[in-house]
């Protein structure tokens, strides 16, 4: 697959508390990547709904399974489809 995609991710381990979306945010933004990081009712996991370069993405999701200083990212569940452009920015929902 190449060109744009979408990705939906479930990441889970110590991912809440940790300003593990912050740091998602920050790379999305540096790689040019559009959509929205969220916690999970579940403190064990965080959603990533995200469009762009397919291999921008496949980027983001390694920085995903690493995280942020104090993480411990346990799995990461991606799933891709077709690009929609559904997304203005990248932002953390709440």
């Amino acid at each position: 697959m190449t060109g744009q995609m979408r990705l939906t991710a479930v990441v889970r381990g110590r991912v809440q508390g940790v300003y593990f979306r912050a740091f998602v945010r920050e790379a999305a933004l540096r790689l040019g990547i559009t959509g929205f990081v969220r916690n999970l009712p579940d403190p064990t996991r965080v959603e990533i709904e995200a469009e762009g370069d397919k291999a921008r993405l496949d980027s983001l999701l390694e920085e995903v399974k690493v995280g942020p200083p104090g993480a411990k990212v346990e799995n990461v569940e991606a799933r891709w489809s077709d690009y929609r452009g559904g997304f203005n920015g990248f932002e953390i929902r709440y």
